[in-house]
C-alpha cells in the first residue's frame, strides 16, 4: 500500500523556540519533539556542508523506528559543480554518514539553482551515476577523499535508494527532461514556489516528492485551509495511483512549516 509522509525541511530554527517548540525545551530535544508530531523530516544541513557520521547516527537514534529522513544533496554538487564531474563529490556525500541512517534513509534530494539551464547530457550522466541501493552507495562511498574518521561506509542490509530532483529554470519544463527522469527512475519534485519557479507535475517513478515553499509568498507565507485541502486532494490522488508521497513544508520564515505540516497530516488522516 502506498504511503504518504508529511514533514518539514529542517528542524533547527530559532523562531520556532517558544512557538512550535515549548519554551525552555533543550535544543538537543527539538528533533525528538518534532518527530513525535511528524513522520518524516528533510535534512537540509547536508546541503550547506557535509554532516558527520555521528550526527546521522544520533538523528536515527532520536526518532521512532518507522521514521524516515530525506537527505538534501550538497550545493557543492548542484550549485558549484552544476552536476558535472561530480563523482568524487557524490562519493564524499555518500561517505559522510547518510548510510548511518539505516532503514530510516529515505530519498536523496538534488536541488539545482535557477541559473542552471537544462543540459540533457549532464543530467543523464548525473542520474546514471547516482547509487540506487545502499550497497551501491557504499561502493561509491569507498572512493571518497574524506579522512577515515569522517566516513561511514557500512551499507547494512541492502535497501533501495530513491532520488528526486527539484529544478528552478524554465528550460527543464520540457518533455525531454521528463523522459530522462522517467528512464532513470528519478522523481521530478513538485515544487510550490508561489509562482516564482516552474511547477512540473509529471510522474516519473514510483513516488512523488513535494516541496511546499509558500502559497502566496516564497519561503514566508503559510497555507490556508483551502490550499491545504487542495494539496491533500493531490496527495490522495497520487496514493490512489499507487505512488508513495514525501511532502515537506519549507515556509519557515513565519513559523508556519510545522503548523501546516501537522494540519495537512490531519486532513489526510481524516
Amino acid at each position: 500500500m502506498a504511503v504518504a509522509r508529511i514533514g518539514i525541511s529542517g528542524w533547527t530554527y530559532a523562531p520556532w523556540r517558544g512557538t512550535f517548540y515549548p519554551k525552555g525545551l533543550p535544543h538537543r530535544a527539538e528533533l525528538e519533539y518534532a518527530a513525535e508530531r511528524l513522520d518524516s523530516i528533510e535534512i537540509n544541513g547536508s546541503f550547506y556542508a557535509l554532516q558527520k557520521p555521528a550526527s546521522y547516527r544520533r538523528w536515527a537514534e532520536e526518532t521512532a523506528d518507522d521514521f524516515v529522513f530525506s537527505v538534501k544533496g550538497g550545493r557543492y554538487i548542484t550549485h558549484i559543480l552544476r552536476l558535472k564531474n561530480a563523482r568524487e563529490a557524490v562519493a564524499n556525500f555518500c561517505a559522510s554518514g547518510v548510510l548511518a541512517l539505516g532503514a530510516k534513509l529515505g530519498p536523496m534530494l538534488w536541488q539545482v539553482p535557477p541559473n542552471l539551464a537544462f543540459d540533457p547530457e549532464a543530467v543523464t550522466a548525473f542520474f546514471a551515476m547516482l547509487p540506487r541501493t545502499t550497497t551501491a552507495a557504499a561502493a561509491l562511498a569507498a572512493e571518497t577523499s574524506l579522512d577515515e574518521d569522517r566516513t561511514f561506509l557500512d551499507p547494512g542490509a541492502e535497501r533501495p535508494i530513491r532520488h528526486a530532483m527539484e529544478v528552478r529554470n524554465p528550460s527543464f519544463d520540457v518533455p525531454e527532461f521528463t523522459a530522462i527522469a522517467r528512464d532513470a527512475g528519478v522523481a521530478i519534485v513538485v515544487a510550490d514556489t508561489a509562482g516564482r519557479f516552474p511547477v512540473i507535475r509529471e510522474t516519473t517513478t514510483d513516488f512523488q516528492y513535494v516541496r511546499l515553499h509558500g502559497d502566496e509568498e516564497l519561503y514566508t507565507s503559510g497555507y490556508t485551509p483551502e490550499a491545504l485541502a487542495r494539496w491533500a486532494a493531490d496527495i490522495r490522488g497520487w496514493l490512489s495511483d499507487g505512488l508513495d508521497v514525501y511532502a515537506y513544508f519549507d515556509n519557515d520564515a513565519k513559523v508556519r512549516s510545522p503548523v501546516d505540516a501537522m494540519a495537512l497530516r490531519a486532513l489526510l488522516a481524516g
